[in-house]
């Protein structure tokens, strides 16, 4: 977060002066959302990680696009087509064979608490996505990312200069600092922005349910990079994760195009 923010406060310093300008309310909101949406999201979901299996963590965090269609449903009044529910369907069955082989659940406490703190995470995301799509259609879609992810990095360095002693900072290897760099530019910044304008170009379920190529994406670069091996049960899921995706292409090619910003 310490190299990405330097991106997201760039541009919110270039947008700023763009009409409309945001009232104390739009910056009240966009406060509340930075915490939320990537902050207190990420937080619970890497807590959650300390009770539950890392297959039942992306299992559940991948209802995120079934929360938002209903939310998308409840709050904005928007109509689910049945292609679309059947494109999360088998999305979601594709990623729970993807994960099968770490999908462990052992029961008791850890695991309800574990799996509570990520379903939180989900939910919270959801909220995000719906309530930035709003805004963006009224202040664009660079300035709402700049000014909610700006919040986002400042929470996540004073979480770390509170439960750390500052000096570790400079004691990190050489290589920390680099794919700290990395991950905060190619890892971060550029796929947060590109996913909100996603978000304002087709709307919080589409864009939400694309992302379900995420694991599928994660599965490929492991083989490739690691030499993790990949069995047939995994890619019957990602066959089933693609076709679900296939499907959501189809419907969005009636969506009508969005002007690029200025």
């Amino acid at each position: 977060m310490l190299f990405a923010a330097p991106a997201f406060l760039a541009v919110a310093v270039w947008t700023w002066r763009s009409d409309p300008r945001p009232t104390r309310r739009d910056l009240a909101v966009l406060t509340g959302l930075g915490l939320m949406g990537f902050y207190l999201s990420s937080m619970l979901d890497f807590y959650g990680l300390k009770y539950i299996s890392a297959g039942l963590e992306r299992v559940i965090l991948f209802l995120t696009p079934t929360i938002v269609l209903l939310l998308g449903l409840l709050m904005l009044k928007r109509r689910v087509s049945r292609k679309q529910w059947l494109s999360m369907a088998l999305a979601y069955f594709g990623i729970v064979l993807v994960f099968w082989h770490e999908l462990r659940i052992d029961g008791g406490l850890d695991t309800a608490l574990g799996s509570a703190m990520v379903a939180a995470s989900a939910i919270l995301y959801a909220i995000y996505l719906v309530q930035t799509e709003k805004l963006m259609q009224r202040l664009g879609t660079l300035r709402v990312v700049s000014l909610a992810m700006r919040v986002s990095c400042f929470a996540c360095l004073l979480q770390y200069a509170g439960l750390r002693p500052f000096p570790t900072l400079f004691n990190l290897a050489t290589q920390v600092w680099w794919l700290s760099l990395l991950n905060g530019t190619v890892g971060t910044s550029v796929p947060v922005f590109m996913t909100m304008i996603a978000v304002k170009r087709i709307g919080a379920g589409y864009a939400a349910q694309a992302g379900m190529i995420g694991p599928i994406a994660t599965l490929f670069i492991a083989w490739w990079l690691l030499g993790e091996p990949i069995s047939g049960l995994q890619l019957a899921g990602t066959g089933l994760v693609t076709l679900g995706i296939l499907l959501l292409s189809e419907r969005n090619r009636a969506l009508p195009s969005v002007p690029p910003e200025n």
